[in-house]
């Protein structure tokens, strides 16, 4: 089992290329990968993208990338030789026309706006992709390491809340064959306190067979037995098991919600707030189960 949080940033550096890769992952119901790169690795996001669905099934993903190269062939210096000519031109002219000297040198001209412009090279974008590659598998080991350890306390945390609701229907299972007698005694009770000195046993029977019938919940907290061993089972299973757990904590609350509706015992029904209290617990923390 594990978490859909975790955490893992790394950096690596060769020939004068630097990346920094920063991954921060969240629970999702589906794999959602969000990708900030630099517009000089714009090229490489299908590959990152795709080493990420690789690696990661579900959760949402933030990838954050940094490039930084200090190669000296990474920029070039252009010179606008017809826009200089023209500076030249221009200062003579002026010259000229006001009969001063002029003075002005080639550092005030190559000074002069986009006389000389700072251009990026293109990228060696198979040397660029194999530095990213690793930087981001770095990454990702940091993360599934994460996920791993946070997987361990959610299993542990699953397991707790489990035996509580198993604790809990078990108590109810105590209880509720005792639900029909004690209606039949607060029956008895009630008629007396009316007055009724002849019971007729035989209809008394029928009554209290009939709200039985209508509060047996031994289906229910069969169900619910056969939902925690598999939810058991899947907690110790490696994988995907987090829509699997999701389904099946729907499903304890179903049958605790039935059991809540039709057992007519003010102790069940305190069981029944409590074991709900726990499955919410287990469904806020499989939530993040990947």
């Amino acid at each position: 089992m594990q978490s859909m949080t975790g955490y893992g940033r790394r950096q690596c550096s060769r020939d004068g290329r630097e990346i920094t890769v920063e991954l921060k992952t969240v629970n999702h119901r589906f794999l959602d990968i969000s990708c900030r790169l630099p517009r000089a690795l714009s090229f490489a996001e299908d590959a990152v993208r795709k080493t990420i669905n690789a690696s990661l099934r579900r959760g949402h993903v933030d990838i954050t990338i940094t490039y930084l190269n200090l190669r000296a062939d990474a920029r070039e210096v252009r010179v606008d030789m017809g826009l200089a000519a023209q500076y030249q031109k221009a200062l003579d002219e002026l010259a000229d026309a006001t009969g001063m000297k002029q003075d002005c040198g080639l550092s005030f001209i190559a000074a002069q706006p986009d006389v000389l412009n700072v251009t990026v090279c293109e990228e060696d974008q198979e040397a660029v992709l194999e530095l990213l590659k690793e930087t981001l598998d770095l990454a990702l080991s940091d993360v599934q390491e994460m996920r791993a350890k946070e997987g361990v306390a959610l299993r542990e945390d699953l397991s707790f809340h489990l035996g509580e609701v198993k604790r809990i229907r078990d108590e109810i299972a105590v209880l509720a064959p005792q639900v029909p007698l004690n209606y039949q005694e607060k029956l008895k009770q009630r008629l007396n306190e009316l007055g009724v000195k002849e019971i007729d046993e035989q209809r008394l029977a029928q009554e209290v067979a009939l709200m039985a019938d209508r509060c047996a919940i031994d289906e229910e907290l069969s169900r619910l037995i056969s939902h925690i061993a598999q939810m058991n089972d899947t907690i110790g299973q490696q994988g995907e098991s987090g829509r699997r757990l999701d389904f099946l904590t729907q499903e304890l609350n179903r049958e605790v919600n039935t059991i809540g509706s039709k057992a007519s015992d003010a102790q069940i029904t305190k069981l029944v707030v409590a074991a709900k209290s726990e499955i919410e617990k287990l469904r806020e923390q499989v939530q993040n189960v990947e």
